[in-house]
């Protein structure tokens, strides 16, 4: 079998949530039980860190990985979704897990994955535990997909639980609360293992979070609560410089508003697990915050993919990401001529939740990015109207991009996002020019 029959197998048999949304979504751990038993229970065998959350958590599982392997340790990553190839998902030290070990994997396992019709994202947390304990992990940082207590990652005993924050995602599935939301995210704290809230601003989601923890006798830690950081600013080229009274002053090469919120969390999970006699140096932590991003490979954060005319990516897609994002594109817009942006969102998103935080002084290019889940140019068009965000419909995402830089001047600024599914569809026109 090859890598593309492979793969083929995977989005057919098994639908992926990333491209088809709700009809690949398979809430509950039955499968992912029988997936782990049929593997012998893997992730038995080494230490994991549990991330769920609503935004963040990509960032936050990068940057402890980071610092970790900073630290000598072996590190596995297990993130969701990939932009460009399904191996982004699993990693090892910063590499990424070969696609011949997908094929072995699928090949050895299709007589007994098969009668148990698991989604994708099932099969491939599967693979990730066999495969961090093939490769003789020390510690496996796991994030789950888009839930928590009923989430297929949630088969392990973490000897940390991180919740980096909770806003209104997936309502069709966690609940339109945010304190039903928070209840779904802390199905993954466990008995006697200590757990972190990044963000915690909502009264209702904190008293969620306090009585799940009280009742599994875990440890709660705020991170706003730490004195983890005590002084950050916003450095030219977007990324943070700050000063931690634990670490000292550390600079990081994620750019973003929404970065500094993940950075304190990440050191907040550092210091716990110093707490937990993990040996992890000070200059461990400066080198590994200072090169989370080179270390791990993460993309489409904040990520410039060209100068003249600037052209940035992000993927962030709600409007707990947005709240943020809208604030670094005014900033952001001030400094160029003019603001073009090209968007595409998924059809199952809260369109005009979204469209309400875009700014309405930029010229749009909307696109319907190469999957299923994605929102129709033209539609989303019609509905940024109502907005007053003007521009004109592609039938993709490249048209979209190709029109954009025909229309830009060296001084101005592209922005491309909305969806991950967009930016995963744009990188590869940018992969071979000079930034």
């Amino acid at each position: 079998m090859t890598y593309e029959k492979t793969l083929n197998f995977l989005y057919s048999a098994a639908p992926a949530y990333h491209k088809v949304g709700a009809v690949a979504y398979k809430p509950g751990l039955s499968r992912s039980i029988a997936l782990d038993n049929i593997t012998g229970n893997p992730h038995r065998d080494f230490k994991t860190i549990h991330i769920a959350g609503t935004n963040g958590k990509g960032s936050v599982s990068h940057l402890l990985a980071s610092i970790l392997r900073h630290a000598r340790y072996k590190v596995g990553l297990y993130t969701s979704p990939h932009v460009a190839d399904i191996c982004e998902r699993i990693s090892v030290n910063g590499k990424k897990i070969p696609r011949q070990y997908i094929v072995d994997f699928v090949k050895r396992q299709y007589p007994l994955i098969k009668p148990l019709r698991p989604s994708f994202f099932e099969i491939m947390s599967c693979m990730a535990l066999e495969f961090f304990h093939y490769k003789k992990v020390d510690i496996a940082i796991i994030e789950t997909g888009l839930g928590g207590r009923l989430d297929s990652t949630n088969i392990i005993t973490p000897i940390l639980s991180i919740i980096t924050n909770i806003s209104r995602e997936h309502t069709q599935y966690l609940g339109e609360s945010l304190s039903q939301i928070a209840f779904e995210k802390a199905g993954i704290i466990k008995h006697n293992v200590p757990v972190l809230f990044g963000e915690v601003s909502n009264r209702e989601v904190r008293h969620v979070f306090t009585d799940k923890a009280k009742t599994m006798h875990s440890q709660p830690y705020f991170a706003e609560e730490m004195n983890i950081i005590d002084y950050s600013e916003q450095i030219e080229n977007g990324c943070w410089r700050l000063h931690s009274p634990n670490y000292g002053y550390l600079e990081g090469d994620m750019p973003g508003i929404y970065q500094l919120n993940n950075a304190r969390t990440a050191l907040a999970a550092i210091k716990i697990l110093e707490d937990l006699r993990f040996k992890i140096p000070l200059r461990s932590v400066i080198n590994g915050f200072e090169e989370a991003a080179e270390t791990t490979g993460l993309v489409g954060r904040w990520q410039t993919l060209q100068t003249n005319p600037t052209v940035i990516c992000d993927i962030g897609h709600n409007p707990g990401a947005w709240q943020y994002l809208s604030v670094q594109l005014r900033k952001c817009a001030a400094k160029h001529h003019n603001l073009r942006m090209v968007i595409g969102i998924s059809n199952d998103k809260k369109i005009n939740d979204l469209l309400a935080l875009m700014p309405k002084d930029a010229t749009y290019y909307f696109a319907r990015a190469s999957v299923e889940r994605a929102c129709g140019a033209h539609e989303l068009a019609e509905a940024a109207d109502k907005f007053d965000l003007k521009g004109v419909a592609y039938e993709s995402v490249g048209e979209a991009v190709t029109n954009a830089l025909n229309d830009s001047s060296k001084n101005d600024m592209i922005f491309i996002g909305g969806s991950t599914f967009v930016v995963a569809d744009a990188m590869p026109l940018f992969n071979n020019k000079p930034k």
